[in-house]
């Protein structure tokens, strides 16, 4: 009885954990695609890595792909309207916390 009891506290504080992470991630990407000026967080959003042959299997996932998922591809335009991306983001977290 014991071990289930821990057993969902600890379900629930990965959970609370995931939430908050997603969060996060969801707001300052939003602060940083709003930003007007040339700092470097903006660049390394942008930045493309590869020239050339990539090495075999699958593509590694950018921090973007999965705000991409949710917002679209022109997920930095939509950032400007700030009630349309806060609404996004609760789309994101529960996505996110249900992917895991």
């Amino acid at each position: 009885m014991c071990s289930e009891h821990v057993v969902q506290e600890v379900l629930y504080s990965r959970l609370f954990i995931d939430c908050r992470i997603s969060t996060l991630k969801w707001q300052w990407a939003g602060h940083v695609a709003r930003r007007a000026d040339d700092r470097w967080s903006r660049k390394v959003l942008e930045w493309r890595p590869r020239v050339g042959k990539r090495r075999v299997g699958r593509p590694p996932t950018r921090w973007s792909d999965d705000l991409r998922k949710v917002a679209g591809s022109r997920w930095m335009q939509m950032a400007g309207d700030r009630l349309g991306w806060r609404s996004l983001g609760e789309a994101y977290v529960q996505q996110w916390t249900t992917e895991g």
